[in-house]
């Protein structure tokens, strides 16, 4: 089955995606599962893996010192704001997966630092090679450099902010209903899809902008 590994929602601030769009978006390019990894929260996540028809697993983009990380698998939000190497534990201390996200993007301040990548290679269970929102397409090929270079689990997704953006990009593997199992699945995966257009960052400063006047409005009070 296609599963889209890193799929935002309005519950991120720079995203207006609500959860049924998830849904009827997954479905809509044949998605047997999505990981749902809002910034710095699981509450989209763990509500929407209560009421789909379609298998989700709870999933969180986590701020840290020197970049971003996933946690897949997860129970319990991480805090943003650790280092790295606090990160991956708390990742693993729950039994989740620690997820690099767009390694070796060049545009993204965001981007995990290269040397704090290095630094928790050890830890890293899988690593996107596949990045739909990354702007200058070789840096996906260099992710997957890195991925083979350390022996990586090579993951994709489509880091969807807006809903079209769903099932850009994904791997192709067997059904799973553990992290355990979702490894062995991983192993023996294919990472498939294509870029978005670099437009789709236009419509992230629109959702930012738009959540920040919202909030700035006396009826959102």
């Amino acid at each position: 089955m296609k599963v889209d590994l890193h799929v935002h929602t309005t519950y991120s601030g720079d995203s207006l995606t609500s959860l049924t769009e998830v849904v009827r978006w997954a479905r809509r390019r044949d998605l047997g599962a999505v990981a749902i990894t809002d910034h710095d929260t699981i509450e989209g996540a763990v509500a929407l893996s209560k009421s789909a028809e379609i298998p989700v697993i709870v999933g969180e983009e986590v701020c840290t010192q020197s970049g971003e990380i996933c946690g897949l698998f997860l129970r319990e939000a991480i805090p943003s704001g650790l280092s790295p190497r606090e990160t991956v534990e708390r990742i693993h201390d729950q039994g989740g997966l620690v997820y690099v996200p767009h390694p070796m993007d060049r545009i993204r301040q965001s981007t995990l630092e290269f040397a704090a990548l290095l630094d928790i290679v050890d830890a890293v269970d899988i690593l996107e090679v596949l990045n739909a929102r990354v702007t200058v397409a070789i840096d996906n090929r260099h992710a997957d450099d890195v991925a083979r270079a350390y022996r990586l689990l090579r993951g994709a997704g489509s880091d969807a902010h807006q809903a079209s953006e769903i099932g850009h990009a994904y791997v192709e593997m067997a059904p799973f209903d553990s992290a355990d199992s979702f490894l062995s699945s991983l192993a023996v995966s294919q990472v498939c899809g294509r870029l978005s257009s670099p437009l789709v960052h236009v419509g992230s400063i629109y959702a930012k902008v738009a959540k920040d006047l919202m909030s700035l409005s006396p009826f959102a009070r």
